[in-house]
């Protein structure tokens, strides 16, 4: 297993994070348990979970599991957890990022968790309502207080990732180190702006969804309807990538992604995992499985390197077109040489 450092910060995690939101739905505690085991066997260090899946059930597993392992195991885990989205009904506060609801779901991901403090805090998207002022004071708080010992942001955009940093900065506060968004070969949006936000403030990334929500795997066939039980059938993850599939490109990158696994002899979705594990700025790129097939699947993809001609093929295959202000000629006037002459 590779480690890297987790964005700015001084602490170390592993290049495929666990995420464990199937983790008391799809996975039931067994089959959590032999996941956290063999991930943690396997090298893996970093556990991605949130408050709200599964009502908190994913995090009550993680704390079991954490309890009933030696020092030696859990000593070595990274926890990484996140607040924002509603976690009561019908009580307009328990939403947010605001220093009260964050105050009460953190101390309620301690609790399930059982631990002290939590590695890696992640507020789980942008709040409009709450002033960006009132969060950062709160983390910070947090982790002078000793509760967490970073944090980081979760599906921000680029202006959102650059003006968090600028002021926590300006006001002398603890700064972001990470943040969460989806980036796939299907999803690379994030590289116009939100990535050299990212590199402009030290964060790292820690991609969701690197698999497109199981696209990438090759287990669907255009013009088909999805199988029962896939993500892509799920109205609620479905939403996000069955558009995806009228899409000439989509089965672009799939067949492209199919025809190097075949040549390499390993799985399409180790591939694409691959892929994401070898982009500039990625911390750690977060894995997730229903089965424990699919996750000692996603699991190889820590021991495959990519070629630069294979890099070559995917990124020209999954290339979103891109003009001015982000592409065409506007590539070059970012990048500036000391020279004389026109257009210097």
């Amino acid at each position: 297993m590779e480690y890297r450092k987790l964005g700015g910060s001084g602490c170390s995690v592993s290049a495929l994070a666990l995420g464990t939101m199937t983790f008391g739905a799809k996975t039931d505690e067994d089959g959590a348990y032999a996941q956290l085991d063999a991930f943690a066997a396997a090298g893996g260090t970093l556990l991605d979970t949130a408050d709200v899946y599964v009502g908190g059930t994913s995090e009550t597993i993680i704390g079991k599991w954490l309890a009933s392992r030696p020092n030696e195991v859990t000593d070595k885990i990274v926890i990484a957890t996140k607040g924002r989205f509603p976690t009561a009904e019908g009580d307009p506060n328990a939403v947010g990022l605001s220093r009260r609801h964050l105050d009460i779901a953190l101390n309620a991901s301690l609790r399930r968790l059982g631990v002290d403090a939590i590695d890696l805090y992640q507020v789980h998207a942008w709040d409009p309502l709450t002033p960006l002022a009132e969060t950062l004071e709160f983390l910070d708080n947090a982790v002078r207080a000793g509760k967490i010992r970073y944090y980081g942001l979760s599906n921000f955009t680029g202006w959102q990732v650059q003006k968090a940093v600028d002021l926590a900065q300006a006001r002398g506060l603890v700064v972001p180190v990470t943040l969460q968004p989806q980036y796939s070969l299907l999803c690379r949006e994030i590289e116009w702006e939100i990535v050299p936000a990212c590199q402009s403030t030290d964060l790292g990334l820690l991609p969701w969804s690197p698999l497109a929500g199981g696209l990438l795997t090759g287990k669907y066939q255009r013009g088909a309807e999805a199988p029962a039980d896939t993500r892509l059938a799920d109205a609620r993850i479905g939403s996000f990538f069955a558009p995806r599939t009228a899409e000439q490109r989509t089965w672009d990158v799939i067949d492209t992604v199919q025809s190097i696994a075949a040549e390499r002899e390993v799985t399409a979705a180790q591939v694409a995992l691959a892929w994401v594990k070898g982009r500039p700025q990625v911390s750690s790129v977060i894995i997730g499985a229903s089965t424990f097939e699919q996750f000692t699947d996603n699991l190889a993809a820590a021991d495959l390197v990519l070629t630069e001609k294979e890099n070559e093929r995917l990124n020209t295959a999954s290339e979103v077109p891109i003009d001015y202000p982000y592409g065409g000629m506007a590539l070059g006037q970012r990048n500036r040489v000391i020279a004389g002459g026109w257009g210097r």
